[in-house]
């Protein structure tokens, strides 16, 4: 079967095009502000009452104190 070109259809932008170039532009920043963000929630400390809550978990887990 021979695959013909739909009309309809808009042929993709070359990579030349400066609306395509800016729209990955924009894309880039928004990944860096996003990394940005998210490196500095996971480099926060966790919070020492969410440390109790699983360490006592880890004992509930391994047979140790039902309290």
């Amino acid at each position: 079967m021979i695959d013909t070109p739909d009309p309809r259809r808009k042929a993709a932008a070359p990579p030349s095009d400066p609306g395509l170039e800016e729209a990955r532009l924009r894309q880039q920043a928004i990944g860096v502000k996003l990394r940005h963000l998210f490196d500095e929630v996971v480099n926060e400390p966790v919070p020492d009452e969410f440390l109790d809550i699983l360490r006592r978990a880890d004992q509930r887990g391994a047979g140790g104190d039902k309290s």
